[in-house]
């Protein structure tokens, strides 16, 4: 697996391959459920049909044939959300987290296949177009106009909105407009209401939680933390429970070590082992007294954390409530880093 900051999260300077993309944007609609990617492209019989979905994003319009078949993701963490509405991408962004297919919630969904992957540090256009896809998503990523309309070239591409920063759409955001895109926004809806009930009984039951501050570090070196703070999707549990993951961003070095202490401590991408003989680290007060969460960088709840669709969310509160509990309550938490 690899664990990249928020500004570091993948090497964007490197050359892209050339490649020839296909001649003219897909143009038709949006329509009926389906439950695969893996089938012939749609896009002749739902422009024949005039039956088309247009969604609004930074860089305009995008208009979506009905019923798309071949799905791709060039988003980190697109096929996440793709998958959670019963589609299975015929191509995805790969190098992030090597054991994705292995995630139960995409064992479930993908009948134990997992998702074909399309690598490359960067977006890969030429592996995109060999997919053939009708429709690509590329919500969760630094996409800019250049891009935008190189994707475009080869099917009609879904990026973010210009209400957020790039890949900070709220995963609740980000689901409504997968789905509106697939043509399921009442199965995307149901998700969010199933999600939205799942923190609603959690905090309801841990009133402790509320206003909490939990410090975030998202690492993979036991000597070099990076904290994210409120907004970060890869902090969309702690800020959906409620508690306060503040807004300090970026590296840290051992000199100002103290901003990871406080109530409660998050170490995602290295485990309670790997920190043990880390003495700056180990002098913390939040580890001191056991107010620290691990899970490990090959963990499934660092995974599902990470990815964010409505399945790893609800995975990773039932991972982490009962613990988070723990830290805040005195009583001894147990260690996640291979949950």
């Amino acid at each position: 697996m690899r664990i990249f900051s928020r500004a570091s999260r993948a090497p964007r300077a490197l050359t892209l391959a050339s490649t020839a993309l296909l001649g003219a944007a897909l143009v038709a609609g949006c329509g009926s459920s389906s439950t695969s990617s893996d089938a012939p492209s749609s896009s002749a019989s739902a422009a024949a049909g005039g039956d088309t979905v247009t969604v609004t994003h930074k860089f305009g319009e995008t208009t979506i044939p009905a019923d798309p078949k071949r799905v791709v993701t060039a988003g980190w963490i697109d096929q996440d959300f793709v998958l959670s509405l019963g589609v299975v991408p015929v191509g995805s962004r790969g190098g992030y987290f090597e054991n994705y297919d292995g995630f139960p919630w995409v064992q479930q969904e993908t009948g134990g296949k997992g998702v074909p992957a399309i690598e490359g540090d960067s977006i890969n256009f030429e592996g995109i177009a060999a997919a053939k896809p009708d429709v690509i998503f590329a919500i969760n990523e630094t996409v800019d106009q250049k891009t935008y309309d190189r994707l475009s070239q080869i099917a009609p591409t879904v990026v973010q909105s210009a209400d957020y920063p790039d890949e900070e759409t709220p995963w609740n955001v980000q689901l409504l407009t997968t789905g509106k895109a697939l043509g399921r926004e009442d199965q995307a809806q149901k998700l969010v209401d199933q999600v939205d009930a799942k923190f609603a009984e959690a905090k309801a039951a841990h009133p402790e939680f509320a206003g909490k501050k939990l410090v975030s570090d998202f690492t993979s070196e036991p000597n070099a933390h990076y904290l994210i703070g409120k907004g970060d999707p890869r902090n969309a549990i702690f800020d959906g429970l409620g508690l306060d993951t503040g807004d300090t961003i970026g590296d840290v070095s051992e000199e100002k070590l103290n901003l990871l202490d406080g109530p409660a401590l998050f170490v995602n991408g290295l485990s309670k082992e790997q920190m043990a003989d880390v003495p700056a680290f180990q002098r913390l007060a939040v580890v001191r007294d056991g107010r620290t969460l691990y899970a490990g960088s090959d963990s499934t709840l660092s995974g599902a954390i990470a990815f964010g669709g409505p399945n790893a969310m609800m995975y990773a509160l039932d991972k982490l409530v009962p613990q988070l509990a723990n830290a805040y309550t005195g009583k001894p938490v147990e260690d996640l880093s291979g949950a």
